[in-house]
């Protein structure tokens, strides 16, 4: 099953069939909404809008243990996080897609794990998207005529203040390539869940290091955001019908995370904290909700 998680200008998914809202609890707590389910073709498609319809909630406050707890437990298997994001680079001006590889976390208010005391675990995140569904994302693109940056690192932001120039520029000198706010902890959690993960930044701006973006208004961002959902549906649109050649298992094991992740001794773990992962890591814990 694809799900996609909308940022700011991608609200909902047209041209779904039999499409419906649906509320999905989660032990974490409120998803930032109900669910839009419906099918692509024949490809069922889960669509959460990540700011809430109406865009009501800041990245701060986004409940991502919720979001991706409740994907999972609806049967999400492969995950896209449509992002808005600032660019680092002149070779990536306002329009353009990048489909990222990598993340720098400099959040600091977020529950980033759904594992803690009662019950511990580690997964990797050297790799943190899966390669597989960023093959077909760069496919669809090619299909649909929306061209792809492949590859490309991206610098996580508490916000909800954009960045200083200071802080601008301590990030290009880093190697980074494009900033956003809510990409984190997203796909660490995704990992954790075990659904094969991959984020589409769209630059809305140059970010404040260029002399022409020095001061990053709102305003000029919902702009290039209304372009930028109009060519990510086409996108989830083309992307649909390449999931039925998908392999499984996946092979970049994406799905296996937490094959040796657990570390706490099965005697010691906690049984409130082993029912709300009953969906999380059901697969591990001899518990699938």
């Amino acid at each position: 099953m694809l799900g996609i998680v909308g940022g700011s200008g991608v609200y909902d998914v047209p041209g779904l069939r039999n499409a419906r809202w649906q509320t999905v609890a989660s032990p974490f707590g409120e998803p930032s909404d109900a669910l839009l389910f419906g099918e692509l073709g024949d490809v069922p498609v889960v669509f959460l809008p990540r700011h809430g319809r109406g865009h009501k909630l800041p990245p701060s406050a986004v409940n991502y243990r919720a979001n991706i707890d409740a994907l999972k437990r609806v049967g999400v298997t492969d995950l896209v996080s449509v992002s808005a994001c600032g660019s680092f680079r002149e070779a990536l001006p306002p329009g353009t897609f990048v489909l990222v590889d990598q993340f720098i976390d400099r959040t600091f208010a977020r529950v980033k794990s759904f594992f803690g005391p009662g019950l511990v675990a580690h997964v990797s995140m050297a790799h943190p998207v899966c390669a597989c569904l960023g093959e077909r994302i760069l496919a669809a693109g090619h299909a649909c005529g929306v061209p792809i940056v492949k590859g490309g690192t991206y610098l996580a932001m508490e916000g909800p203040q954009f960045s200083s120039l200071a802080e601008s520029n301590l990030y290009r000198s880093w190697g980074c390539d494009v900033i956003g706010m809510t990409n984190m902890p997203e796909a660490k959690l995704a990992r954790e869940a075990e659904i094969c993960f991959a984020t589409v930044a769209m630059v809305t701006d140059f970010d404040c290091w260029h002399p022409d973006h020095d001061h990053v208004q709102v305003s000029d961002i919902i702009r290039v955001l209304t372009g930028n959902a109009s060519k990510a549906q086409s996108l989830v649109t083309a992307l649909a019908p390449l999931q039925n050649g998908r392999a499984t298992p996946c092979p970049k094991g994406c799905d296996r995370a937490l094959d040796h992740a657990l570390i706490t001794a099965p005697a010691a773990r906690d049984p409130q904290v082993m029912r709300q992962l009953d969906a999380v890591a059901g697969r591990v814990l001899g518990s699938a909700g």
